[in-house]
């Protein structure tokens, strides 16, 4: 299930240019000059005269909602995936090594025109923290990702930041558990510190996809020793965010099951942590044999209903573990890969497995990468670029299930 991968390099570079075109570039500078007298104050008064560092924070209210209640307010959602979590440059360069263009506001907006009120944007900060104990947050990389946020956040969307890709050293074995978990505390507090006066329509998803990479059943379970190191990391995630007060007393977070699975036995296996406003975060790409490229001989190219009982048995399953509990679920990826160009096909796949997903109120936000024509799993259904759609089928099915 490794949707990371990079595109070719060629094609990186030719998207990261994609800053010059018109979703994507600035509003330029005044190119007017100023008469003498102005420019010439201004060049005596330069060494005086120091940048100021705008003002990222924001409050917002606490409307004192249960964890269902807030859910339930919740329609369908939009992953920015492949941006913030992309790893392969250092320092806020990061952001478009994998090819997408940088995030604006244009962006964010075009997604919330197009029906979209949840929108989840994986981090990865695991290569810009300090040593520990302190693992200090790079501060010009937290300065990024909260100005993204805020793109959503001022939308009035509701949105969910996580910590992603960090299976390099968020190993959850006996062998690592010590260290890991100091350090997924010690960062989980300092991104709560950062977002602490936002109100509930933030959210924070502690690990995603939390495995040891390699390892025995690494999607299905893993093991028993696997699955106890990460009932203890849930456990911090949530200590953490709750130590640091303010609203985030009582914020909504999403704990989440072994490589958060929706195999019946391994959300049936996770402790659920001890506190009063947690939901959990499941990713389901089902049935794998359609929404992957399996290249294999059971892979489906056409959706013609005669598997909807496994999206049926797998929400079904999570009913049963979770809400009926009265623990609310998000499913925080799903998607179908564009094969051939089958966007009927997905439609009406994803019209089946949303409709569902909705009977149960459970929200679904369809993984995004970015890519579409080309690159590894063709999950984009968003053109970055342009601020347009490229499947508007795909995107048109999922909003008649929620109009």
């Amino acid at each position: 299930m490794n949707k990371y991968r990079i595109i070719p390099i060629v094609t990186a570079l030719a998207l990261s240019a994609s800053m010059m075109t018109a979703c994507a570039k600035q509003t330029p500078a005044s190119s007017s000059s100023p008469d003498s007298k102005t420019q010439s104050a201004a060049e005596n008064s330069e060494a005086e005269v120091t940048e100021e560092k705008p003002d990222l924070s924001r409050k917002g209210e606490m409307r004192g909602l249960t964890p269902t209640e807030l859910v339930a307010e919740m329609k369908t959602g939009w992953n920015l995936g492949n941006s913030l979590d992309a790893n392969s440059a250092a320092g806020v360069a990061a952001e478009t090594s994998w090819g997408n263009p940088a995030t604006t506001k244009e962006m964010i907006d075009a997604v919330k025109d197009g029906g979209f009120d949840l929108i989840r944007i994986p981090v990865t900060w695991g290569g810009h923290l300090g040593e520990g104990p302190e693992y200090t947050i790079d501060e010009e990389w937290f300065d990024r990702v909260q100005e993204v946020v805020n793109y959503a956040y001022d939308n009035d969307m509701y949105v969910i930041i996580d910590s992603h890709h960090e299976e390099d050293w968020r190993i959850p074995d006996n062998a690592h558990i010590d260290a890991v978990n100091d350090e997924v505390y010690a960062l989980w507090v300092q991104i709560a510190e950062r977002f602490r006066d936002y109100g509930d329509h933030l959210i924070f998803e502690g690990l995603n996809e939390p495995r040891v990479k390699g390892g025995a059943n690494e999607w299905n379970g893993g093991t028993e020793e696997g699955r106890r190191c990460l009932d203890r990391l849930n456990q911090s995630f949530v200590d953490a965010v709750r130590s640091t007060g303010g609203n985030n007393e009582t914020r909504l977070l999403l704990v989440t099951t072994f490589a958060s699975s929706c195999v019946k036995q391994t959300i049936n296996d996770v402790a659920i942590p001890d506190d009063d406003n947690i939901a959990f975060s499941i990713h389901a790409y089902t049935p794998y044999a359609f929404t992957y490229n399996a290249n294999a001989d059971w892979e489906l190219f056409d959706w013609d209903g005669s598997h909807d009982s496994e999206i049926d048995n797998m929400f079904y399953d999570l009913k049963d573990a979770f809400i009926d509990k009265g623990i609310p679920v998000i499913i925080t990826e799903y998607g179908a890969v564009n094969k051939d160009f089958n966007d009927e096909e997905i439609a009406k796949w994803v019209t089946h497995y949303l409709e569902t997903a909705k009977s149960m109120d459970i929200p679904c936000v369809w993984w995004d990468n970015g890519y579409y024509l080309s690159g590894n799993e063709l999950f984009g259904i968003f053109d970055r670029k342009d601020c347009d759609w490229f499947s508007t089928t795909v995107r048109d099915a999922i909003m008649k299930v929620y109009g």
